[in-house]
């Protein structure tokens, strides 16, 4: 090999080596930022999973149980509900089929959420993605600007998921000594949480404002129709409600894109 080729060879491996030192720096920073994203999430999630740990308490579940069911389940309504048919006697296939329908909205998510990935992001990595999907993660990866990076969500999911199931597992410890009302002032700053993910969108867009009122008003109106509220679970009414309003937004005020 002549100075030249062998020259232009050690070239083109220190500039290969220098873009893999360059992903791992953003996917190191992605991980990093998802974290601190993720930590105020994970504080809200602890309050909500420790009145959820009360109600598993009175079910039955030891603290070890309840620390893995929500470590892999992490959903709020879903646990709610499968606690309860445990404390009821249901059949495994009761709670499984509850699971499934309580959280269907989570495939609407996982469906919007993967139009944020690179053509270049493998097929494993949005599995991964999915697997992580909660009402407050999606919120948060599907506000980060550009393609939206793995390792973000990663980041976001490697410190909510143990608080989420740090907090029921002291829930069950605590048992039934703290007052309802400790217990519902607690699970409130998950609630300001979300107000804190949806109004920077809803100020910097006046159709993502009007969206997001017209779901207040549709949810709150569904809730209170007795045939609705009856008939249709909370999972499936997010889901409908999802589907019409931002088909309509959308036919409405599309979205400028551009290269």
């Amino acid at each position: 090999m002549t100075d030249a080729g062998r020259n232009n060879k050690e070239t083109a491996v220190g500039t290969d080596s220098k873009a893999v030192d360059g992903g791992r720096t953003e996917t190191r920073r992605a991980f990093l930022n998802g974290m601190r994203d993720g930590l105020p999430i994970g504080f809200g999630y602890f309050a909500v999973a420790f009145s959820l740990g009360i109600i598993a308490k009175k079910a039955g579940l030891i603290a070890l149980t309840g620390f893995f069911s929500s470590l892999t389940i992490r959903a709020s309504a879903g646990e709610y509900g499968a606690y309860t048919l445990i404390a009821a006697g249901a059949a495994f296939s009761e709670v499984a089929l509850m699971a499934v329908i309580t959280n269907l909205r989570y495939l609407l998510m996982g469906a919007s959420l993967s139009q944020k990935f690179s053509p270049r992001t493998s097929l494993l990595k949005r599995i991964l993605v999915a697997c992580c999907i909660t009402d407050e993660i999606f919120g948060i990866s599907i506000a980060y600007k550009g393609y939206l990076a793995p390792a973000y969500t990663f980041g976001a999911t490697f410190v909510g998921a143990p608080m989420w199931a740090l907090g029921t597992m002291c829930g069950i410890i605590a048992g039934g000594t703290l007052s309802a009302g400790v217990v519902s002032a607690l699970s409130v700053a998950l609630y300001g949480m979300f107000l804190a993910i949806i109004i920077p969108p809803a100020r910097q867009d006046k159709a993502v404002l009007i969206a997001v009122i017209i779901s207040f008003i549709l949810s709150w109106t569904f809730s209170t129709i007795e045939w609705t509220s009856t008939n249709i679970s909370s999972g499936m009414r997010t889901i409908i409600l999802t589907i019409l309003i931002s088909a309509v937004m959308a036919a409405v005020k599309p979205i400028k894109t551009s290269d």
